[in-house]
């Protein structure tokens, strides 16, 4: 498969899931570009945050304030910190080493994943 039409499946499963879930960058790009098109774990980062920029964010939030789900004042401060969170975390990834850094990444994705199972059930009464 061409490397091009990789990317224009990861986009649009990460265009999808951002749209209906909030999410895209790191629970479906970032995966997707280490294992389908073999981007080490700093590479496929780092290009995430690229694609992120402006499509979705824009995309999606005109749609979102659209039907009034969009609280600017939050918004604004959580741009604020995440410029400087982001900043903080890509310093330290760049120091550690790949395997280390995809471990932590399967670390968080699977305690962020057993957390919302475990809401999840607790709110439909299965626990």
């Amino acid at each position: 498969m061409p490397p091009w039409l990789i990317f224009v499946i990861i986009g649009a499963v990460g265009g999808v899931a951002a749209g209906l879930f909030g999410v895209g960058g790191g629970v479906v790009i970032v995966p997707a570009l280490i294992y389908w098109a073999g981007f080490s774990q700093h590479r496929a980062t780092g290009t995430s945050l690229a694609v992120l920029l402006p499509p979705i964010g824009l995309a999606a939030t005109i749609e979102y304030y659209r039907h009034g789900n969009v609280d600017l004042r939050a918004a604004l401060i959580l741009a604020v910190m995440m410029f400087v969170g982001a900043w903080v975390g890509a310093y330290f990834a760049n120091q550690m080493k790949g395997p280390h850094l995809r471990l932590l990444f399967g670390v968080f994705l699977t305690g962020l994943g057993g957390y919302l199972v475990y809401g999840a059930c607790k709110r439909l009464g299965w626990l």
